[in-house]
């Protein structure tokens, strides 16, 4: 968003460079044509809510629009309501090509999150323990369509902790919630959901109440109160019971950004997301940082731990514990940096690649896919000279996948012609001769994770627009 093209031309509000993510979420990024004026935009998403400014990226030399544009709306529920109802529709009746709608993600994080992602519909309140499931479900859904409530429960006496989840159906009914509910829920969006966020939340909010209402036993996710962070990083870091994951709690003296955070912390490789949490009793800095897995974790947690930013101030980096067995993650990330390693070597050297994919020896083994995704038996590919009905592009996180790789997962949906990867970078294209093949790879790998790499897996552009522009990932 360096390069802005137009502006509100109408006066009013415009938001400053620092509150470009205020409130979160309100801001959509948009993939439109390069001839879609200002003026249509305006028209066409000012129904939704009251529109604080808009921008259309342009070229620095040539001021022609790149095609994107970003809508910055007053609330997160319109901004999410103009995604749900804008995705995959034409502005005008010239466009023989849909748009593309997403929220778009904090100016630190570089990805943006679509109608489906559970982060944008599932939210975290603070009840009275006297609440059930049903009571709960009664406060929220004035605000929409519950899927499910869940209550927090101490695990040994079965009682209310004070805490639960509501998710939506829709992110704009999630952020209804939040804008909307009283204030004393404290409602905010959960972290994506696994087996730390629970215990990351909990430690958030029981941080609040321990300093105002009672003192329980837990671990203190501001451990300022008992200085060890700061006072000796050495003891802190020979701790021998200490748990392992891929989560990392990071706190400060100072309080930081979530650029700053993700500046620090993308130094590591495989950085998934960060995320900074405020503290409303102090002006410490906390946040959480999640890898796509356990050997960046460590490596980032003991690379890390006592790096002082800025200049004079220490940052405490520990893990955050989520109950799982020590001994199986380290035999997981021993595992996944061999994958790495290897996934490297093949990626690096086609030789290499050409020896793993048809083997060293006469029985030839198909690849091994380690994924929770639900993949069809494979099917026979279509022939090379078979007409290309439609093309997906893949973005991979952190790396590609091998070709033999690539090939026994999308040749499952049926009719694929041909996959390939761009050389030097983390992306690929599939070929089908069949829209509904592809779209039911689309459907069955966008954001799932296979052999430790997370894909992006989009329709691709026509050859004709690409020759024309620089490859982007969104």
């Amino acid at each position: 968003m360096d390069e802005a093209g137009g502006c509100a031309s109408s006066g009013g509000f415009r938001p400053g460079v620092n509150s470009l993510d205020e409130p979160p979420n309100s801001r959509i990024f948009l993939v439109i044509s390069k001839y879609t004026p200002e003026s249509v935009l305006r028209e066409r998403f000012s129904p939704f809510g009251e529109i604080q400014d808009i921008w259309v990226v342009r070229d620095k030399h040539t001021k022609e629009s790149k095609g994107i544009a970003f809508v910055k709306f007053a609330r997160s529920s319109q901004a999410c309501r103009a995604m749900e109802e804008m995705h995959g529709q034409c502005l005008s009746p010239n466009d023989t090509k849909p748009i593309k709608v997403f929220i778009a993600q904090s100016r630190s994080s570089g990805s943006h999150r679509d109608v489906e992602d559970e982060e944008l519909t599932r939210i975290f309140v603070m009840i009275p323990k006297s609440y059930t499931e049903e009571d709960l479900r009664e406060k929220f859904k004035v605000y929409g369509d519950i899927e499910y409530c869940s209550i927090i429960k101490n695990k040994v006496t079965g009682e209310s902790k004070g805490l639960g989840y509501v998710r939506y159906l829709k992110p704009s009914q999630a952020a209804q919630a939040i804008e909307n509910c009283d204030r004393s829920f404290k409602a905010i969006l959960a972290e994506p959901k696994n087996k730390a966020s629970e215990s990351s939340e909990q430690d958030h909010y029981s941080s609040m109440r321990q300093e105002t209402l009672v003192h329980e036993p837990r671990v203190n996710m501001f451990p300022f109160e008992q200085q060890p962070e700061f006072s000796s990083f050495e003891k802190n870091d020979n701790r021998g019971q200490e748990a392992i994951s891929k989560r990392l709690s990071v706190v400060s003296r100072v309080p930081f950004t979530e650029e700053q955070l993700f500046s620090i912390f993308d130094i590591i490789p495989g950085l998934e997301y960060c995320e900074v949490q405020r503290d409303p009793y102090s002006n410490y800095g906390h946040g959480v940082v999640q890898y796509f897995n356990v050997a960046s974790a460590i490596y980032a947690k003991y690379k890390l731990h006592g790096f002082q930013y800025p200049p004079g101030n220490r940052i405490g980096v520990s893990f955050i514990d989520d109950g799982s067995n020590a001994t199986d993650l380290l035999r997981k990330m021993a595992t996944q940096m061999v994958a790495a390693q290897l996934a490297s070597m093949v990626w690096n050297n086609p030789s290499q690649q050409q020896f793993l994919q048809f083997g060293g020896n006469s029985g030839a083994q198909l690849p091994q896919i380690q994924t929770d995704v639900v993949l069809p038996s494979c099917k026979k590919k279509a022939p090379p000279e078979t007409p290309v009905k439609e093309r997906l592009f893949i973005v991979f996180n952190p790396h590609p996948l091998p070709l033999d790789v690539l090939e026994d997962i999308f040749c499952r949906f049926g009719n694929l012609i041909e996959v390939y990867l761009v050389s030097g970078k983390n992306v690929g294209y599939a070929k089908y001769a069949d829209r509904i093949s592809a779209n039911d790879a689309i459907t069955a790998l966008h954001g799932k994770i296979l052999n430790g790499v997370r894909l992006k897996v989009m329709l691709a552009d026509s050859p004709r627009e690409e020759s024309n522009k620089r490859q982007r990932t969104y």
